[in-house]
C-alpha cells in the first residue's frame, strides 16, 4: 500500500513507523529539515521537505498514485486542505485528517466534511478519543489500560501484578479450571521489555503486566483475581481545563452521575468559560502546584487526580504533590514517552499517552479486511482488532484446536449477536461472527489477512 502522511510529529512519525515495518510504500512530508533528516536516517521511508497542502509537493510524494493521504500536522486547515487537494487534484482513494478545533466539529456544521465540500473520509480528534480512554480507565479501577470493543460487549484490560495477586506463579490452564464459568482469557504478558503470547502452561509473576479480554459483564469479578479490589472513585479532581479536561468533565457529569468532580485551572478566562460549559463540577482557578490550592480542591480526600495540562512536568509534579497529600490514584498524560516510562516508578498508576491512541484511531482506518476496531499496546509491539469472520475464512467451521493459527496471535473472544463466548478448544466460529484477536508486532499483517476477502495465510 502506498501512503503519504503529512505531518511528521510523534503521531506522524509513529504511524510511519508501523506502516514502515509492514513493508508499506511511505512517504512523509514534513516542514521542519531537521525532523525530516531525523526520520530519514531512523525509518525505511521516503522523507521530504515541503508544505504538505501544496500541489507540487503532494505531487512529488506521489499522490498520483497513492492509495491513501494521513494529514496529521499541527494545523487543521493544512490538514483539511491537503485532503481537499488529495481529492480534487489527484483524487486518492481514501483521507484521513487530524482535526482539534471543536469549532469544525460541532454537530450544526457536520455537512462541511461531505464528498461535496471537504472530502475527508476518516476525522480523527484526539482530544475527544483520549477523554474517553480515560473515562475508560476510570470505570476499571486498578487497570492502565481498557478499550472497549464489540460495542462494549468486550474489553481488553490491562493490569499490573505484584505479590498480592493470588493466580501469580499459577499455570493459566488452571485458571479455566478454578473459574470455570468466568469469561476471560489473558491473551499477552509484558515482562522485562518484551510481549509475550502467553501458552497454556505459562504462569504470571510479580511485576508483570498482563492483558486479559473479558466479556465486559465479567471484569468485576475478574479485577480482584489480578489482585486489584479498587473501588471505582466518587470523587476526583482534574488538573487542567483544556480541551480534554473540559470534554472529560463532561462525560463524567454525563455518565458518572455519583461522582463529585473539582476541575482546576490555571487561566481565569479558561476557567470562566469552563464554568459556564459544566453543570456539577466545581471549577478553580490557580496554580496546581500550589500545594493551598490542592489542599483546597481537598485532593487528600479525593480517589482520583487527573492531570491533563499540556506541559508533561506540571502533570507529573501535580500528580506527586497530590499523592502526597493522600490522593489514592494518580492518571498522568504525558506527551512525552521518555517520561512515560520512568514515572510508574515514582508512585503514578496510570499514564495516558494521547499520541498511542490517536496512531490506533487512525490505523483502524488503515487495516484492509472487515476490521471494525483496534487498538496498539506498548508502541505498536502488539495490536488488538476486532474484525468479521467472512465465509471465505479458514477460521470459519472448524474447533478451534484444529486450527493451526500464524505464530504470535492469539484469539480472545468470539461475539455472536450480543452474546460473548471466550473461546475454547471447541468452540467454532461462524460465518459473521465477530472476533478479537490479538498479533505481535511481526503478525500484525497476518492478523489483518485473517480478515480479507481472500485468505490464505495458513
Amino acid at each position: 500500500m502506498k501512503v503519504i502522511v503529512c505531518g511528521a510529529g510523534q503521531v506522524g512519525s509513529n504511524i510511519a513507523r508501523q506502516l514502515a515495518r509492514e513493508s508499506n510504500d511511505v512517504t512523509l512530508i514534513d516542514q521542519s529539515p531537521d525532523l525530516v533528516r531525523k526520520i530519514s536516517d531512523e525509518l525505511d521511508v521516503r522523507a521530504m521537505v515541503g508544505h504538505a497542502s501544496h500541489p507540487d509537493v503532494l505531487d512529488r510524494a506521489g499522490a498520483n498514485d497513492a492509495d491513501m493521504l494521513i494529514a496529521v500536522t499541527y494545523s487543521d486547515e493544512v490538514n483539511m486542505v491537503a485532503c481537499q487537494i488529495a481529492h480534487s487534484l489527484f483524487d486518492v482513494p481514501k483521507k484521513v485528517a487530524r482535526i482539534r478545533s471543536q469549532q469544525y466539529l460541532a454537530p450544526m456544521w457536520a455537512h462541511l466534511f461531505s464528498r461535496e465540500n471537504l472530502p475527508i473520509d476518516v476525522i480523527t480528534s484526539p482530544e475527544i478519543e483520549v477523554a474517553q480512554a480515560i473515562e475508560r480507565r476510570l470505570k476499571v479501577p486498578g487497570a492502565f489500560d481498557t478499550v472497549s470493543f464489540a460495542d462494549g460487549l468486550v474489553q481488553v484490560i490491562g493490569v499490573r501484578l505484584d505479590e498480592s495477586c493470588p493466580i501469580v506463579n499459577t499455570p493459566l490452564r488452571q485458571l479455566t479450571e478454578l473459574f470455570p464459568d468466568l469469561n476471560i482469557v489473558v491473551v499477552a504478558i509484558y515482562r522485562d521489555g518484551k510481549m509475550l503470547i502467553p501458552a497454556s502452561d505459562d504462569q504470571m509473576f510479580p511485576g508483570d503486566d498482563v492483558y486479559f479480554a473479558a466479556d465486559t459483564n465479567h471484569v468485576a469479578r475478574a479485577m480482584p483475581l489480578f489482585g486489584h479490589e479498587e473501588q471505582e472513585a466518587r470523587s476526583i479532581v482534574v488538573i487542567g481545563g483544556g480541551n480534554i479536561g473540559l470534554h472529560l468533565a463532561r462525560f463524567i457529569e454525563q455518565n458518572m452521575r455519583n461522582v463529585s468532580l473539582k476541575l482546576i485551572e490555571i487561566n481565569q478566562k479558561r476557567a470562566e468559560f469552563i464554568l459556564e460549559h459544566l453543570e456539577n463540577t466545581v471549577v478553580l482557578s490557580g496554580d496546581a502546584l500550589d500545594p493551598d490550592l490542592l489542599h483546597e480542591a481537598n485532593v487528600a480526600r479525593a480517589e482520583t487526580v487527573v492531570a491533563l495540562t499540556n506541559d508533561d512536568e506540571v502533570n507529573i509534579l501535580s500528580s506527586l504533590l497530590a499523592k502526597g497529600q493522600g490522593c489514592e490514584t494518580a492518571v498522568t498524560l504525558i506527551n512525552n514517552p521518555v517520561f512515560g516510562n520512568l514515572v510508574t516508578s515514582l508512585g503514578i498508576d496510570v499514564v495516558v499517552d494521547p499520541r498511542a491512541t490517536t496512531v490506533s484511531e487512525i490505523l483502524r482506518h488503515i487495516r484492509r479486511g472487515r476490521i471494525r476496531g483496534l487498538h496498539s499496546f506498548r508502541d505498536g509491539a502488539a495490536e488488538v482488532v476486532e474484525g468479521e469472520a467472512l465465509e471465505t475464512s479458514q477460521l470459519v467451521g472448524t474447533p478451534l484446536r484444529d486450527i493451526k493459527l500464524p505464530v504470535g496471535t492469539i484469539i480472545g473472544a468470539i461475539i455472536r449477536g450480543n452474546e460473548v463466548e471466550i473461546p475454547r478448544g471447541d468452540s467454532v466460529i461462524q460465518t459473521d461472527d465477530r472476533v478479537v484477536i490479538l498479533g505481535l508486532r511481526n503478525a500484525v499483517r497476518k492478523v489483518e489477512e485473517m480478515f480479507s476477502v481472500s485468505l490464505e495465510f495458513f
